[in-house]
């Protein structure tokens, strides 16, 4: 009999176990969705790394906007 998923979410640390269907596919559990605001048909970008498979979400660049709010720019440049 297969395990049934698990999974648990506690602030930024979130961890599941799910099957690999025959035809290659997983479903990202319900609270995991949530917590990383997934909608269908969103995009994922995976990839290997260092022996894992990671899935990041896809967003659009404009969400990114304000993140460097607040950081020093007036370090000096080297001159080409």
């Amino acid at each position: 009999m297969p395990r049934k998923p698990s999974s648990v979410i506690k602030k930024d640390k979130s961890v599941a176990i799910v099957t690999v269907s025959p035809k290659y596919q997983i479903v990202i559990p319900k609270e995991i969705r949530e917590y990383l605001k997934i909608r269908p048909g969103q995009r994922l970008i995976v990839f290997p790394y260092s022996g894992r498979i990671e899935l990041v979400p896809d967003r659009p660049i404009s969400e990114s906007r304000g993140i460097a709010k607040g950081i020093d720019t007036t370090v000096k440049r080297e001159r080409s």
